[in-house]
This record gives structure tokens, C-alpha cells and sequence, in this order.
């Protein structure tokens, strides 16, 4: 074991002699190693932080809410069937909500309707386009279980008298009441006035698509009284237990169906989705994009193998004699092979560890360019920039290394 030890130690201190005295080289077999690390740990990065994103998306959705709408969420095959359906409409949710309470052992706890449109919202000269405003119920609040930055939404009473409160979303509320409390300030929705109960903590976008930063909620009734529900509304349903969200999602297509009055036989004229869609649709995407990405770093970390393993072998070349005279002296196979494949692994980890340093560097200009997009380094994505290092210089080195132990020592102290 201690001859073991000595034979490492020595080789790590002739490696580093080697490395030292040819700098150049090994700075430019180096090069194709740091490429390689820098894009193995930039794809893990990226992919990790796209899977945070899209996890982080759906939660906003609400892992145990289904929402009953008149289109599905994914492509659609057969337009006209869905163009056609009648829209849904806010009492529908009144009536959702007494089959519910009827129903023994009930899946469903209740519904909410949902109503929304754009609109531009204005406090003195500072104004806002595009705000999605919805009108809901005072149950929403325990549907969502968004947090609050200020205040709170609408209760019972002012959701029943259609009074003109708003809950506003945190960018609405900070572009149009800076540095100042919004609690009971009153905002023109559309041009109506509402007085300003609470603010949403800051939430984030789905997808990129959509901001729920950019958003205000009011009462049903007082968006029936101002604004046009021709659109339709959606129906969102808490599921009381979400690791039955299945059974869930069947008894609600046939309380929904009761709700509609249709006949045994008929085509459901409604669709309930689910975050699942979504991630039916995007988990293809995901494994292609990190596919088509792994290929690419694989390929840069082929090429820097292979320029690891042609200088190890041009090593090996210039030292022939070196390596007779150590045979000659007494030394083993085991000591030569050591010797090459520990300064062909050096060379690679160096070339990993300036990647590494490399990818944090951008990994930050990333973070700055792209606050909205969730891009950090782990443990895992360092460990395996690490380990992509050492690896590259064990495949890349052996050859040449196992070939530079087999010299015969007298022909190796011949070699010219």
C-alpha cells in the first residue's frame, strides 16, 4: 500500500513537472476539455432551470384545481365540434356547487366561476394596458391560495353586492401606486372607479406566456354590471384530495353533465383540464431539447478526448527513453501507465475546473439578463462537471498510458 502511495505521489509531481514545462500545449489540449465542460454544465443548467420554470408554472395553476372550460388545453383535431359547444356561463358554477353538496363522499369541495378581459387600468396620469381582470367569487381566495403582498381580496359581502373593489397583481400595483400604501386608493378600471383592498405577492409568468403579476380581481356582479361575459367564463373546481385527481376529474365530468341536462349518449359539450395537459404536451419537448443538447456536448467532448489522447501519445513519443531507463532501473507497469494516465487526467480536470469557472460566470450574466428565468449551479451540476473531466482524461489517456507500459526497455533505450 505504500509503495502504491509513493508510486501516485511521484506520478502527480511528474505530471505537474511535464505540465509546467509545456505550458502552451497543454493550455491548448486543455481547450477542447473547457469547451466541452462549459457546455455539458451550461445544458444541465438550462435544463434544470426550464424544468424549475415549467414546475414553478404549473404550481400557479394549482396542483389540485380542474378547470371546466368550453376549449381543451392541447391541439385540436375536430374544430367545429368544439367552435360549436355553448359557452359556459357563471351560474353554471351555482349549480356545479349544489350537485356537489348533494353528492355523498363527494371528490369536489366546491366552484368558482370565472369571468376576464382585458383592460387598462389608471390612477391619475400613470396608466396600464393589457391588465387582466377577472371577475370571481369570494371562495377564489381559498381556490388559489395566492399570498398577499397588502391587504386581502373581497369577502362574502362585497362579492354579493357587487361592490367596486379590486385585488391587483404586484406589477400593477407598483407601476401604478409607487411607494405608497395602495390600500384604499381608488383605481379606474375601464374608466369605473374601485377602491383597492389588497395586493398579490409577486407570483411570476406561466410559461413566459402570461404574467399573473399583470392582473386585477373584482367581484362577479360588479364586472356583470360594466363589462360583457358574450365570451363565456370558465369554472374552476378544488378537488379536495389531489392524489385522486383522476376520479376527481370523472366525477366532475358527469356532475358537469347534469349541470348541462345531457342525455345518456350525448358528447360532452365542455372540457376539464389539468396541469397534466401541459406537461403531456411539454415533456417531449424537454427530452428533445436535452437530446439534441447532450449530442452537441458529447460531441465537444469527444473532440477534446481526442486532443488529450494525441498529445498523451506524442508524450509518450518524446519520452521513450525515459521510460527504458525507469524499466531498466526496476520500475513497473503499473508505476508507468500511472505516470501518463495522471497527467492526461490532470490536463482534462484543469480543463474542467476553468469550464466550471467559466459556466458560473455566465450562469450570473444569465441570471442578470433573464431574471424571470430560474438558472442556478448545484452540487449535481458541479459534480458532473467534475466527474465529465476526469472521466474524458481516463478514456482519452489509457491508451497511449497502457501503450507507454508495455515498451520493451531495451528498445526503448535505443529509440532514437
Amino acid at each position: 500500500m505504500k509503495r502504491l502511495l509513493y508510486e501516485f505521489s511521484e506520478s502527480v509531481r511528474i505530471a505537474a513537472t511535464q505540465i509546467r514545462a509545456n505550458k502552451m500545449r497543454s493550455v491548448l489540449t486543455a481547450l477542447g476539455v473547457i469547451i466541452g465542460v462549459v457546455a455539458v454544465t451550461l445544458m444541465g443548467t438550462a435544463i434544470r432551470g426550464i424544468d424549475k420554470g415549467f414546475a414553478n408554472s404549473l404550481a400557479l395553476l394549482g396542483e389540485d384545481v380542474l378547470y371546466v372550460q368550453k376549449w381543451p388545453w392541447g391541439p385540436v383535431e375536430d374544430w367545429w365540434n368544439y367552435v360549436n359547444r355553448p359557452n359556459l356561463k357563471p351560474e353554471h358554477a351555482d349549480k356545479l356547487n349544489r350537485v356537489i353538496e348533494s353528492t355523498n363522499n363527494s371528490l369536489l369541495a366546491f366552484a368558482v366561476p370565472v369571468v376576464g378581459r382585458g383592460s387598462v387600468i389608471k390612477v391619475g396620469d400613470a396608466k396600464v394596458s393589457g391588465v387582466f381582470t377577472i371577475g370571481t367569487t369570494a371562495p377564489y381566495a381559498q381556490m388559489t391560495g395566492t399570498e398577499y403582498k397588502e391587504g386581502r381580496l373581497f369577502n362574502e359581502t362585497e362579492a354579493e353586492s357587487g361592490a367596486q373593489v379590486c385585488v391587483l397583481g404586484y406589477d400593477v400595483a407598483e407601476a401604478l401606486l409607487p411607494n405608497r400604501d395602495p390600500i384604499g386608493e381608488t383605481v379606474l378600471i375601464s374608466g369605473q372607479p374601485f377602491t383597492v383592498v389588497g395586493v398579490f405577492a409577486k407570483q411570476g409568468e406561466f410559461l413566459g406566456l402570461f404574467s399573473f403579476d399583470n392582473q386585477a380581481v373584482i367581484p362577479l356582479k360588479a364586472f356583470q354590471k360594466y363589462f360583457s361575459t358574450r365570451r363565456g367564463a370558465e369554472i374552476r373546481v378544488k378537488v379536495l384530495d389531489q392524489t385522486k385527481l383522476a376520479a376527481a376529474k370523472d366525477e366532475l365530468t358527469g356532475a358537469m353533465r347534469r349541470v348541462r341536462a345531457q342525455l345518456p349518449g350525448e358528447r360532452d359539450n365542455f372540457s376539464i383540464n389539468e396541469q397534466e395537459a401541459f406537461k403531456a404536451q411539454l415533456d417531449p419537448v424537454k427530452g428533445s431539447i436535452a437530446t439534441i443538447g447532450f449530442v452537441i456536448t458529447g460531441l465537444a467532448l469527444f473532440v477534446g478526448a481526442i486532443g488529450i489522447m494525441n498529445i498523451t501519445f506524442v508524450s509518450v513519443k518524446e519520452r521513450t527513453k525515459e521510460i527504458g531507463t525507469r524499466k531498466a532501473l526496476g520500475a513497473r507497469r503499473r508505476s508507468i501507465l500511472l505516470q501518463f494516465l495522471i497527467e492526461a487526467v490532470s490536463i482534462s480536470l484543469i480543463g474542467g475546473l476553468v469550464g466550471l469557472a467559466l459556466t458560473m460566470v455566465l450562469v450570473q450574466v444569465a441570471a442578470q439578463a433573464f431574471p424571470s428565468f430560474p438558472v442556478s449551479i448545484s452540487f449535481g451540476i458541479v459534480a458532473l462537471a467534475v466527474g465529465t473531466s476526469v472521466f474524458a482524461g481516463v478514456a482519452a489517456g489509457f491508451v497511449p498510458a497502457l501503450g507507454a507500459s508495455r515498451l520493451d526497455p531495451v528498445v526503448a533505450l535505443r529509440y532514437e
